[in-house]
């Protein structure tokens, strides 16, 4: 079983939440992502769910949800909880490497290795390496990608556009 950053997770399950994918980032499941943080079964018989949305007012987390019933119920479970919770904030420290390669495979260039920035301080540009080429000679195009949590960059090199998920 790959190394996930969840509270409690039952490994009945695990499989079962490992299908659910993200509407916004299709090739990540929701255990990739690090939203579950939380799944277990009840002492009276329920299965409990939490989740942390990647940002507060994610618009996917209602899709998720809905998904991950249909998921349960597609299993013969008929009786679960999802709870949202949103403390502590979520973190792309929560990610698991494979998430990560999956969307540097994908043209999504990963999370940088700190999830705080302090480039905004000092002036300098964040490094993202391109997920095409590899090439450092990147900048930012935007802030905003073609999600919240994703900013959108170019590469000097390749001249191809990648989004870069963005640390929080």
């Amino acid at each position: 079983m790959r190394k996930l950053s969840v509270v409690n997770i039952d490994a009945g399950l695990f499989s079962i939440l490992d299908s659910v994918t993200d509407p916004e980032v299709p090739v990540l499941t929701i255990l990739d992502l690090g939203i579950v943080r939380e799944a277990v079964f009840t002492d009276d018989g329920l299965i409990k769910i939490v989740i942390t949305p990647t940002y507060s007012g994610c618009p996917a987390m209602d899709v998720i949800q809905f998904e991950i019933n249909a998921a349960l119920e597609n299993a013969g479970f008929h009786n679960a909880i999802i709870e949202t919770n949103l403390s502590p904030a979520w973190t792309t420290d929560w990610m698991t490497e494979e998430g990560k390669e999956k969307l540097k495979k994908y043209g999504i260039a990963p999370p940088a290795e700190k999830t705080s920035d302090p480039s905004f301080l000092t002036g300098s540009g964040k490094v993202i390496a391109c997920p095409h080429c590899g090439s450092n000679h990147t900048e930012m195009i935007s802030l905003f990608g073609s999600t919240a949590c994703k900013s959108l960059y170019k590469c000097n090199d390749c001249k191809e556009p990648f989004d870069y998920f963005k640390c929080h």
